[in-house]
């Protein structure tokens, strides 16, 4: 959700408003090294388990939309289970061919219930946090 703000000088300024809701339970979250296909607030989603974390995904090939939740996963990649694209779970970039991108939410646990923010993490936010949590 997106809201803007009238400032006193007169500029607006838009404000990201989170939008965590349940994805499923802890018990139903897909085994490491496995990935699945989830709902959310009418969202499809890709959750994937690496290592014991938790990463989500469009669920829709930007190719020609196919089912990511239906794929596997190739280090920390999930793979397209209909032509093999290949997307970043930190960065949503596609391997081959570049430039071509899924959405990546935020997940987090609470309890016994798996959460995803269903407002895309912005780009620009994506990369960095890639770039270090790589360093």
């Amino acid at each position: 959700m997106t809201l803007f703000t009238l400032l006193y000088d007169g500029s607006w300024r838009v404000l990201d408003v989170a939008q965590w809701v349940r994805l499923c339970g802890v018990g139903e979250a897909p085994a490491v090294g496995k990935v699945m296909e989830a709902e959310a607030g009418g969202v499809e989603i890709c959750l994937a388990n690496v290592n014991g974390e938790l990463s989500a995904i469009d669920n829709v090939c930007p190719h020609r939309q196919g089912p990511m939740g239906q794929g596997w996963l190739e280090g920390e990649s999930v793979v397209c289970p209909w032509h093999s694209w290949t997307f970043s779970l930190k960065t949503g970039l596609s391997e081959y061919p570049v430039h071509e991108r899924v959405d990546v939410f935020a997940v987090r646990v609470e309890g016994e219930d798996v959460m995803v923010n269903l407002e895309p993490e912005p780009r620009g936010e994506v990369e960095a946090k890639a770039e270090s949590s790589s360093d």
